[in-house]
This record gives C-alpha cells, structure tokens and sequence, in this order.
C-alpha cells in the first residue's frame, strides 16, 4: 500500500469509527492512533468525511463553531490552540422544548456570543473591520459539546475530526447590532438549576469574539470554503465548559442580552 493509499485508509477508518460512535452512542477511542497526533489535515479530512455523510442524509450546513477559543477551556480539552466545525441543521434545537438528549453521548454545555453574518467573508486580506462590517446581527448562543470519543480522552487531532466536539445548539431570538454592542466587553454567567457553574468574558475569547471570527474566516477560505452570507458563527466559549444532566434547567446571561434558558428531557 502506498503511502497516499495508507493515508486515505487512515482517514476511511476514523471516519467510521466516530461515525459508529454518534450511531450508537456508545464511546469509541480516540482516533489518533489512526491518523497520529499533528496532522491537521487528516483530522479535517476526517471532519469533512463525517459532516458529508451526514449531508448526504439531508441535512444542511447552517454555519461553524469555533472551537477552544478560551485558555479556559484549552485547559479543559488539553489543547494550544482553536479549531474550527460545521454547523449543521439537525444541530439547531433552539425551538426545542425541553431538549431531547437522544443523539448525545457525553455533553456539556458553554455559554457564546454568535453572529449572523449579512455578506460573505471571501477577502484576500480579512482583517478586523473586514468581518465586523460583515456582522449582521449578535445573538446569545448555548453550546452543548459533545465528545464521542471515551471520557473526552482527546488531543487536538481528535477533536477536530469529531466535528470540534460538536453536538447541539440553542441561540436567542434578542438580536443586537455591533453598533449596540461590543463583543469583547460582554460578561457572562452561566448557571445549571438556579447555581452558577461558569463565568467568563468577551476578552475570554481570543481576546475578542470578532478577533475569532476573523481567525475563522481565514481558515475557512484556506480550507476553500469561505463563510457566507446568512451563515451562523458560534464564536466560541467565554467560560469553562460544564457537565450537566437530564432534568436539568440551564441559563446563561450574556450582558446586553435577554437571558437565554433551556431545559433538558428527563430522560436521556
């Protein structure tokens, strides 16, 4: 076998080994010791596989996350940097009342700021200002990650082939114009059943959450797929992440924003 041949091999098999994992909800290993530990390109490979699949199945791209943004949170997953997911709409379940927990594996939730974006961002040099003007409106957003690989035992490697750690996503309905608020100066509280569990800033990602949509915007066009208009950005943690259970009632209360509450089924 060749080495292209066993690369591609590589990819094939971590594709199904998460795949089998998300189908079954049963954990899986980690899949580095498939496509090995800073190979960035199969790990997004593998991403791109998985993300197909599912849109062969009939569903649409609605967007990317952005993915360990915060120190905190780059701690929490053993990693030194960002990485990037696809956004898909069976991933939406913010009409969803309570939220069913039956597709997820190990979730936890986080508190972000996301964007609507009103023009493509396809720029040879995108800066700043670049991406602010292409900010049509800023939403609160609650992530809820989700690892399909055993005990979130992953490197950097792992996380970007499962999608970023990517499960579901609720987003507000009280949007804001930039011109209304500034992204970096948010505060954030994040509270499980009436107790908070998370805190956090604006400044907490990236720097600045429009400094990660930049940093997205540029992968992104990189990796041949710009962000386009009408596109949803989950700009990324602003906090720790936590665990949460069945039953339980989650809020999280980003300044400037009406607070945004969710409940989970009781049963999982």
């Amino acid at each position: 076998m060749t080495e292209h041949h066993a690369a591609e091999a590589a990819v094939e098999a971590a594709v199904r080994r998460l795949s089998e994992a998300q189908t079954t909800r049963v954990p899986c290993a980690a899949v580095r010791d498939l496509i090995g530990t800073d190979d960035l390109a199969a790990a997004y490979a593998v991403q791109r596989g998985l993300v197909e699949a599912r849109l062969a199945g009939g569903v649409t791209v609605v967007g990317r996350k952005i993915g360990a943004t915060s120190e905190a949170v780059q701690r929490q997953l053993g990693v030194d940097q960002p990485d990037f997911g696809y956004l898909l709409s069976d991933m939406d379940v913010s009409d969803q009342h309570p939220i069913s927990m039956r597709t997820l594996v190990q979730p936890r939730v986080e508190a972000e700021v996301a964007f609507v974006l009103g023009r493509d961002i396809d720029e040879d040099d995108i800066t700043l200002d670049v991406v602010r003007a292409a900010v049509d409106v800023a939403l609160p957003a609650l992530e809820i990650v989700d690892s399909r690989i055993a005990d979130w035992d992953i490197g950097f490697t792992d996380t970007v082939a499962d999608n970023a750690s990517s499960g579901l996503f609720v987003v507000g309905r009280d949007g804001r114009s930039l011109d209304d608020l500034e992204p970096r100066d948010v505060t954030m509280s994040l509270s499980i059943n009436g107790e908070e569990r998370s805190a956090g800033t604006g400044a907490a990602c990236l720097g600045d959450p429009l400094e990660a949509l930049r940093w997205l915007a540029v992968q992104a066009r990189r990796f041949g797929d710009p962000l386009r208009a009408g596109h949803l950005i989950l700009s990324g943690a602003l906090g720790p992440f936590v665990p949460f259970a069945p039953g339980d009632r989650v809020e999280a209360t980003i300044s400037g924003f009406a607070p945004l509450t969710v409940e989970f089924e009781e049963k999982a």
